[in-house]
């Protein structure tokens, strides 16, 4: 399939091996793999719900056991802010002057994100800025009709000359004005981490970020760290990973052979965020909260999302006591000695794993063993909202292979919505995943898992994309919270929605969850 010499200097060029490529073009082949998902997991069955009694115990947990531990935040940041003003580009090429009024523009589309942002864009953070950019790049803009006024500044925020927000990352987009300053997202998770990740005065945080703004960011920290410091009161330690470029997957034609450009050489890429999980591997630290770039809260709402990240590392650290205190068990004991029943109990009634069938006729050995290896694996706590429409995957207990079952964080795209069976278990599902995640990843001996390990590689997906205007099949490796953690321990907690405030559009910044007060 690849013999050019050409395509294999190319492909070592990148640090993938042909029989790599090979296995992602057979894939193509194979094409998706839905999962088989067994029910929606729901509070009460798959995920916990805690009284305040138990959430505050478990705050107290991890604040009286989290010292020694090497903590770290790390989040995703590589996004560019593209996305985020998507509206505004459509508008600008849409939008004609001499034919309509914004107003009548308005009227005539579906798009309520768009009309929240031109009823309520003078609350934007940034619009002052962008306002006082365009009046000084704009001769005569103070004459000039109101619409002609929006649509200056609305290229303004978006592009160069101006503010140029829609080539910036994400995380650099200003996102809370507080008077004295104004807060980019990149801001928010560094102060927010000092609610929660502190040890010994030092907060640890890694972002992960595309090569070409990595200056940008660090950039940011060095113009935010005196003042954020001084109200934190700690130090921060803030470090950098890139998507690894042998993380890069080849793309594919109709045919499923690779896909060439018009110079006729392979095409690769960025094998989607499934692909941190390598970043998150090098890490090596014990504890590692997960949250996305673009979920944060303003100041008033920190205290509530620093208490429910403690509630979910409490109960991280209590789980993975007993697992250690387990392991332990099994490495002294004898096999006619190890509590074997009680194991059990706590892998299904705590961790929520079914066994694969014929557990009970094991011989007492192969029972220790088998008991074992689903104990001594990467655990995560997952925070889980009820649904209120926002998008995102979601809780489902789901049959793996093997036989087994487990909790999994799934797409949606990883269902088969032909299946009615299948379709109607989605449709039922009552939370969604905000992606507010508690890591363990190091096992009872203090050593780093390794967490390729346990990437389950068939729900990898292949996506519709287009180069130089011709489609082409997209693999994106199995996802950071859902394959790429398929062999995990996984336990979902519900958490409030308060604590889930995420900016996908421009006009989310609009919301009263974004205004400062």
């Amino acid at each position: 399939m690849i013999s050019r010499e050409k395509d294999l200097k190319q492909i070592d060029a990148k640090g993938l091996t042909r029989e790599k490529v090979e296995e992602q073009l057979r894939i193509f082949e194979r094409g998706n793999i839905s999962v088989n998902i067994l029910a929606a997991a729901t509070a009460g069955d798959g995920i916990q719900q805690f009284s305040e009694s138990q959430k505050n115990e478990l705050v107290e947990y991890y604040d009286a056991n989290k010292f020694g531990l090497n903590i770290t935040k790390f989040i995703p940041a590589s996004g560019a802010a593209t996305r985020m003003f998507k509206d505004l580009h459509e508008f600008l090429e849409e939008f004609d002057a001499e034919k309509e009024s914004i107003s009548d523009f308005l009227s005539n589309s579906k798009n309520e994100n768009l009309k929240r942002f031109f009823s309520q864009m003078e609350k934007l953070p940034f619009y002052k800025r962008a306002l006082n950019n365009a009046r000084e790049s704009q001769p005569g803009f103070n004459s000039l009709s109101n619409d002609a006024k929006n649509f200056i500044l609305i290229r303004t925020m978006l592009h160069s000359p101006g503010l140029n927000l829609s080539d910036y990352p994400k995380g650099l987009v200003p996102f809370h004005d507080y008077g004295d300053h104004v807060a980019t997202a990149f801001e928010e998770h560094v102060f927010e981490a000092s609610k929660y990740a502190a040890i010994d005065g030092v907060v640890k945080l890694h972002f992960t970020v595309s090569e070409k703004h990595k200056e940008k960011f660090e950039a940011e920290f060095e113009s935010i760290k005196k003042r954020v410091a001084q109200k934190a009161q700690v130090k921060f330690e803030v470090t950098y990973s890139y998507q690894n470029p042998q993380t890069d997957t080849i793309a594919a034609d109709d045919s499923n052979k690779p896909f060439r450009t018009e110079e006729g050489t392979l095409f690769f890429r960025p094998g989607g965020h499934g692909a941190l999980i390598d970043n998150l591997n090098e890490l090596k630290a014990a504890i590692v909260f997960i949250k996305n770039i673009d979920n944060v809260v303003i100041g008033t709402q920190l205290e509530e999302v620093a208490k429910y990240k403690k509630v979910l590392a409490g109960k991280l650290l209590k789980l993975q006591e007993r697992c250690f205190k387990f392991l332990k068990e099994l490495e002294a004991e004898n096999a006619s000695g190890a509590p074997i029943e009680k194991i059990s109990e706590f892998l299904k009634n705590e961790l929520f794993l079914k066994f694969k069938s014929g557990f009970d006729q094991l011989s007492e050995e192969e029972k220790l063993q088998y008991l074992k290896e689903k104990l001594n694996r990467p655990l995560r706590v997952c925070g889980m909202v009820k649904n209120e429409g926002e998008p995102g995957g979601g809780p489902f207990l789901v049959k793996m292979e093997n036989g087994e079952s487990s909790l999994q964080i799934i797409e949606g795209a990883q269902i088969d919505k032909n299946n009615p069976d299948q379709k109607k278990i989605a449709e039922n599902a009552t939370h969604f995943n905000p992606v507010d995640i508690v890591c363990g990843l190091k096992n009872y001996l203090g050593i780093s898992f390794d967490l390729n390990e346990f990437v389950d590689p068939s729900t990898s997906f292949i996506a519709e994309k287009d180069k130089d205007g011709k489609p082409l099949k997209a693999l994106e490796l199995p996802g950071l919270w859902n394959g790429a953690m398929a062999k995990w321990n996984t336990v979902f907690v519900e958490v409030p929605v308060t604590t889930f405030n995420p900016v996908k559009t421009v006009s989310d910044l609009l919301k009263p969850s974004h205004q400062v007060k």
